[in-house]
This record gives C-alpha cells, structure tokens and sequence, in this order.
C-alpha cells in the first residue's frame, strides 16, 4: 500500500505535462491550466464550413488568438504552442504560463452578423508536486499528524484511514492552518494525506500505531480508576485492564482463550478421574466379607437325663444340661466361601 502511494507520489511530482478539460461551449465558464501542462477548450461540436469562429484573448478583444473560416485556420496567434481540431471543435494549447490566465471570449458568425458570442475565464495553477508527513505523541497518549506539500496553488488537504475517512471517535481536532490533525489513542492503520487543487492530486501515506498507551479501568485502595497511562510506566493497577473504552476487542484477550480452553478441559478431566476412583473403593469395600462372617459356631454336646427315685403318672420330664457354646474365629479362606463346612457335635439322648 505505501509503495504504491510513494509510486504515484513520485509519478505525479515529476510529470509536469499534466492535461485539464475545459468545456468552453457555455457562457461564463471557469477553467484551470496546469502550470507548464496544457488545458483543452471544447469551443463547439464541430468547426462547419458556412460558419466564421474566432477565439479572443482579453474581455476587451485586442489579441486574436484563433481565427477559422470555412472550416480553415485563418489564423493561430500561438501557433507554435497550440492545434485545432475542426472535427471535433477543441482547441489545444500547450506550456501553459502564468499569463494565460485571462478572459477569452468567443464569436460564432456566418461572415457578416454574429450568430453567438460567449466568454470563458481560465485560471492557471501551479500543481502540487509532493506530500510529506510528519507526526509525534503526545503527553496523553494522542498522536499529532501534520501534512505539507511541495509547490501547489491554493492546495486543499484531506486526510483517510484505510482508505475510509476518518471517525469522529478516531479524530479528536483538526487544524486548517497547520494542515494537522490529532487522533486518539487507539487509532492505528494506514493513515494518508492527500493534497489536491483544480488541477493536481497528491497523496502520502504511513502506517501508525498507538504511542505505548493503555486504558486502565480497575479499582485501588478503593478509588476507581479509568485513564490513560503509559503501559511502561504503570503503577497504578496491579492488573490493568488493556482494553480502551471503545468497541475496539483488545487481541490479547482473544490469544488467551485457547490457554483458558486448555486449562479448562485439564480440571474436568481431573475430576472425572477423581470420581471414578472413589466409585471403585466403594465396591472393593462392598464386596469384602463382614466380621460377623469370619466367626464360626461351634455346638457342645448336650445330655439329657432321667431323673431317678421319682414316680409321676405321666412321663417324666427329662432334665437338660446344656454345655457351653462358643464362637471361635477362623481363618479366612481364599477358596470359594461355597466348600466350606459346618460341624456339628452328637447329641445324645440318656434315658
């Protein structure tokens, strides 16, 4: 993009044969010549053989500067530095002076009476030859551009950012007489200035950036603050917040989502894993036998006795001695719990 501004820059700087139109065919008409270049007048459609023309230098036509008669050139009081096409009506005048700027007015006669009579006015310009840029920052972090050309009458400055212009909340003044303007602190881009008059155009660019500023908007020691600071020099924040008060996104803030994403997806892989260990300590205890499973009964013996030296009608009810019963803990098997066996004692029965 700035080479191919500097191109055109150097292109037009260097061409002093530049060319303007003029269309001469209405009255009062006001032309611009190009100093050193060459303007084109449309005096008519075309020249015809029954009519008489003559183009006049001064409002009060003293100088005759072109005479035509039956579509011939009569005659050409700049011969040397002009030409006219009969054909299509234009009258060309080349290494255009300063005293070429004047009235000159125009006759259409059939020889005797006059059919048309109109003026125009041509005013030479000198063209704008270069464009320099110059700019510097300021103490708030605003940059201050300035714009001046080489050469140029009456030169008229314009100024684009990326090739659109400039936003009320990208520009904060502009300075006529300096040919400046100030932007704020979050403009970057391709700025251009471009320098015109009536007969040239000029444009530079150059690509800015901010001045090493950040908008902080965060709270210390209980005191809001939201300004502009210096980011090398900031103390006023322990995390600022870069981004401006603007719709601008602030790209940092988009390079840390894929960091954030990743740390993310860590702690949920973190606690799915947490989740299925506790799941399987749980079954591992469920499955594990009982302390009342690891005892085993163990049945005594146990008589019974007919008392003797008592005589009942009906049988006598027989005495019961009952041994001691235990419980003995034992050995825990790793054999399938289904082959283990119960022992039971011999009961007897003593008449």
């Amino acid at each position: 993009m700035q080479a191919v501004i500097g191109l055109l820059v150097m292109v037009l700087g260097a061409s002093y044969g530049l060319e303007t139109h003029c269309d001469g065919r209405q009255d009062g008409a006001h032309c611009f010549g190009p100093l050193g270049g060459t303007v084109v007048f449309q005096l008519m459609d075309r020249a015809l053989e029954t009519q008489r023309y003559q183009f006049y230098k001064s409002s009060n036509k003293t100088t005759i500067i072109l005479t035509v008669i039956n579509n011939t050139i009569v005659h050409n009081g700049i011969k040397s530095r002009s030409s006219f096409n009969p054909s299509n009506g234009t009258f060309r005048v080349n290494n255009l002076s300063r005293t070429d700027s004047d009235e000159y007015p125009f006759e259409i006669s059939d020889g005797i009476n006059i059919k048309e009579n109109r003026a125009l006015r041509l005013t030479i310009q000198a063209p704008v030859s270069s464009v320099r840029l110059a700019s510097e920052c300021l103490s708030q972090g605003e940059k201050r551009v300035s714009c001046s050309s080489g050469g140029g009458d009456s030169p008229q400055y314009s100024w684009t950012l990326d090739e659109r212009s400039l936003t009320d909340t990208e520009l904060q003044s502009v300075n006529t007489e300096t040919n400046s303007i100030t932007l704020r602190q979050h403009v970057s881009g391709a700025l251009a200035c471009s320098v015109r008059n009536n007969v040239s155009k000029v444009s530079q660019g150059e690509e800015i950036s901010n001045c090493g500023f950040i908008f902080i908007n965060c709270t210390s020691n209980g005191t809001q603050i939201s300004q502009w600071v210096f980011a090398a020099n900031n103390t006023l924040c322990v995390e600022p917040t870069t981004s401006s008060p603007t719709t601008i996104p602030d790209s940092s803030t988009a390079e840390k989502w894929p960091i954030m994403a990743g740390v993310l997806s860590a702690l949920v892989l973190l606690l799915v894993v947490g989740v299925a260990v506790v799941c399987a300590q749980r079954k591992k205890r469920s499955n594990q036998p009982n302390d009342e499973d690891e005892q085993e009964l163990t049945y005594a013996v146990v008589k019974i006795k007919q008392r003797s030296g008592r005589q009942v009608q009906q049988r006598a009810e027989p005495e019961v001695e009952y041994g001691q019963v235990k419980f003995s803990e034992r050995p825990r098997l790793t054999a399938d719990p289904a082959g283990e066996e119960c022992v039971y004692a011999k009961v007897r029965r003593g008449r």
